[in-house]
């Protein structure tokens, strides 16, 4: 029986938005949540890709975030002074022997850049983020470790559920984040899956920082994070009084001006 064109648009739309939101979603999970066999979930998703609103995958489709989305190069020089003062702060948290946690983005990046021309050691650093592994990949006294999952290109990031899944094998001393966007509320990123391997590795950290530049504050970003009580550390170049204006208020030991 042929269906209506209207009912088949919907559920194409509902495919996009699910794919908005995690970014990635393998073929078995798109049929699981539409309740639809894997035949129709490969026309949907090829029809999709057609209309250039996903990217297929072998065995899923990533959302159009992974175009849209600046990449990683090009997020590099923004505000590249603030990060590096940021992360010379950072540099300071990680003691010899410690298990890290160095999430995606550049202002982790940048402490990358400053663990791998000196600092402590040994080290252990466990990441999802290719260019801090790329950075780290020979630098003698740091075991290097990353995380599983689905990469993407343009973010240099692993995320999905076997990112997830592989997170937790870890028991961190210190997880240091970044975060799209900061207001009185409290931090927010890009995106579902992004968050849900941020939530998983704090949930297993003795330490939880973010590393977050002023250009976040006020910021417009779809995804809840953490709220300030939550975390125990922020590092930024914005002023106690910008922070404070904004509706940020955090303890002397939870706010770190750089």
């Amino acid at each position: 029986m042929k269906v209506a064109y209207e009912v088949v648009k919907a559920r194409r739309d509902q495919i996009a938005q699910l794919l908005a939101e995690h970014q990635y979603l393998p073929l078995a999970e798109v049929c699981a949540r539409l309740g639809i066999s894997e035949a129709t979930a490969r026309r949907d998703l090829t029809a999709l890709e057609r209309d250039h609103a996903i990217t297929r995958t072998y065995g899923g489709a990533v959302g159009d975030y992974n175009r849209r989305f600046d990449s990683f190069r090009e997020r590099l020089a923004q505000s590249a002074d603030a990060k590096r003062r940021i992360a010379h702060a950072a540099l300071g948290l990680i003691k010899p022997r410690m298990v890290v946690y160095l999430d995606g983005g550049t202002t982790v990046h940048a402490v990358a850049d400053a663990l791998a021309t000196g600092g402590p050691r040994p080290l252990t650093v466990v990441t999802n983020n290719l260019m801090v592994a790329e950075r780290l990949s020979d630098i003698e006294g740091i075991e290097l470790n990353v995380l599983a999952g689905q990469y993407l290109r343009r973010q240099a990031v692993i995320l999905g559920a076997k990112t997830q899944t592989s997170a937790k094998l870890w028991r961190y001393d210190l997880a240091l984040f970044g975060a799209e966007a900061m207001t009185a509320r409290g931090l927010w990123n890009t995106q579902a899956d992004v968050v849900a391997v941020e939530r998983t590795v704090a949930k297993s950290t003795k330490s939880t920082v973010f590393l977050v530049d002023a250009s976040k504050l006020g910021a417009s970003a779809p995804v809840f994070l953490l709220s300030w009580t939550d975390i125990d550390k922020l590092m930024t170049d914005a002023s106690t009084d910008v922070l404070s204006h904004a509706g940020i208020v955090l303890p002397n030991r939870s706010l770190v001006t750089c």
